[in-house]
């Protein structure tokens, strides 16, 4: 059953990646608060008819969970959002790695302090070294990005 939700997370990202990638070139033509709207009103849809026919009938017990739970739909809007603003700018594979680097970051944190509940896990050296190797790599994919763009915007210019 692991290997089927690790594979779920995989084809998760692949989705991610897709739709940072088609968002961030739909906003360069309607606006980015254009491309965030769309992809969130589409979803509620899509989840209005999900919940018609698999919900549990009781959408008001929204209203009794604490109200800081509540704050995780201004985390999903944010991350959409800068995404849209970011994959036009730096690419898809620069934002997909500082994406994975900030989950990693605030993750680590989460679990050494055991906030929101969680199980607690202690942050370490591989831990530490894990966060230096995904900033050397973002490094580099960022550096390949700036001599491709400037291969592009210059042709003349010998790699």
């Amino acid at each position: 059953m692991s290997i089927i939700i690790l594979l779920s997370s995989v084809i998760g990202g692949v989705f991610l990646s897709a739709q940072s990638s088609i968002n961030g070139a739909f906003s360069k033509n309607a606006g980015t608060y254009e491309s965030t709207f769309l992809t969130f009103i589409t979803g509620a849809l899509i989840l209005a008819v999900v919940i018609l026919f698999f919900g549990t009938g009781d959408l008001l017990a929204i209203l009794d969970a604490p109200k800081w739970q509540l704050s995780a739909v201004w985390f999903g809007v944010g991350y959409l959002f800068l995404t849209i603003i970011a994959v036009p700018k730096i690419g898809i594979i620069a934002t997909s790695i500082s994406t994975v680097i900030g989950q990693l970051s605030m993750g680590m944190l989460i679990d050494h302090f055991g906030w929101f509940g969680g199980v607690q896990v202690s942050f370490d050296l591989n831990r530490f070294i894990a966060i230096i190797l995904m900033l050397i790599a973002l490094r580099l994919i960022y550096i390949a990005n700036m001599k491709t763009r400037s291969q592009v915007d210059n042709p003349s210019i010998e790699s």
